[in-house]
């Protein structure tokens, strides 16, 4: 059984050109995703994917209503079939001396 914590130290994650939204709920996308892009372009990665999944499409759009109002989006589309297809977005970035 677990244990009451009063406080849990965040999991922290390399950041990476790929973010699996699966384990996260619809209501928590906008904030992971603001904030990975965020991370990604301090770090310099512009290139990115968010794997959100083909199932009923509510992460999907979720993720492209955030993209389309970005101001760090420079362009976004649907992933090559071999990399997820129309069940993941490919994202270009703007560089973060842009």
């Amino acid at each position: 059984m677990a244990q009451n914590r009063p406080y849990e130290e965040p999991v922290r994650l390399p950041i990476e050109d790929v973010l699996d939204l699966h384990a996260f709920a619809p209501q928590e996308i906008v904030s992971v995703v603001e904030e990975y892009l965020w991370q990604c372009r301090q770090t310099g990665i512009l290139d990115v994917r968010l794997i959100h999944g083909k199932g009923t499409g509510t992460q999907r759009a979720i993720v492209r209503r955030l993209l389309m109002n970005h101001p760090d989006v420079l362009s976004f589309t649907d992933a090559p079939p071999e990399v997820g297809g129309w069940g993941a977005t490919v994202v270009r970035l703007k560089s973060s001396g842009s």
